[in-house]
């Protein structure tokens, strides 16, 4: 159940609440959503919450990236040994790797834009949507959070900060692939060994190959996290302020650019 449907009266809205989640749309950067779509495939979009968009790219990319060695290449270049990074590549991944690359960039970039037209002229519309949500399974509302707190949480385990902010699609794929990466990596294992002082063991241990998929995951969760956080709460902010002044603002003020001027 929620305060208020969405019923289509408006061309645009803002933000929807619903028990899986807020979404929302704000100004962006496209060159941000474009670098973080060519640090991993599939982020730029999962920030712009085109969440199938998102979801298919990212699978793309630790598929065929496996299957073509594209990090184990990237590991043999930084270490210098740039022919054998060039004769692990398996060319019939990788000529499919590119053309899709490259076009998640571009896409990223292209919706980017596009949207930021979109939320100038919905904050234009302003129209009214739901900022409270309840179900069976789950409660959500519109609130103010720390961004901090996301913060932490996501270097913790990157997706608990999403948690956090009760984006449950996004925290549930994170935590999910989190798990896949730390387990094929054994990058808990390799910690494990450092902390005992085995050193030579604790790097032998290490699958580089998928370890190389945790930094952009951890940068991601962390990115996400607090970008929204602090969306959220200039969005319950803007919220809040129109509902006063709709309901409790006194007639014998005039609110002009946040000045009360008496009549």
């Amino acid at each position: 159940m929620e305060n208020y449907n969405n019923d289509n009266s408006a061309r645009r809205y803002k933000a929807h609440v619903s028990i899986l989640g807020t979404t929302q749309i704000h100004l962006r950067s496209p060159y941000i959503i474009a670098w973080w779509s060519a640090a991993f495939p599939g982020f730029g979009h999962l920030l712009l919450s085109k969440y199938i968009r998102g979801y298919l790219l990212f699978m793309w990319e630790v598929i065929v990236n496996i299957q073509a060695n594209v990090n184990l290449a990237m590991i043999y270049s930084f270490q210098g040994d740039i022919e054998l990074a060039k004769s692990v590549l398996d060319t019939r991944w990788l000529l499919m790797y590119i053309p899709v690359y490259i076009f998640g960039i571009w896409d990223s970039y292209r919706t980017t834009v596009d949207l930021n037209k979109v939320y100038l002229l919905a904050d234009r519309e302003d129209h009214r949507y739901n900022t409270f949500s309840i179900g069976s399974l789950e409660i959500n509302y519109l609130d103010k959070r720390n961004p901090v707190f996301a913060v932490l949480w996501s270097l913790f385990v990157p997706g608990l900060g999403q948690l956090y902010l009760h984006r449950i699609l996004t925290s549930f794929f994170v935590i999910i692939w989190v798990v896949i990466f730390f387990y094929n990596s054994h990058a808990l294992e390799g910690v494990s060994l450092l902390l005992l002082g085995e050193i030579q063991k604790a790097t032998s241990a290490l699958d580089p190959e998928w370890l190389l998929f945790l930094p952009s995951v951890y940068g991601f969760a962390i990115y996400d996290s607090y970008m929204n956080t602090v969306e959220n709460n200039k969005l319950f902010k803007k919220e809040q302020r129109k509902f006063l002044n709709e309901h409790y603002h006194s007639p014998s003020f005039h609110v002009l650019k946040g000045i009360k001027v008496k009549r």
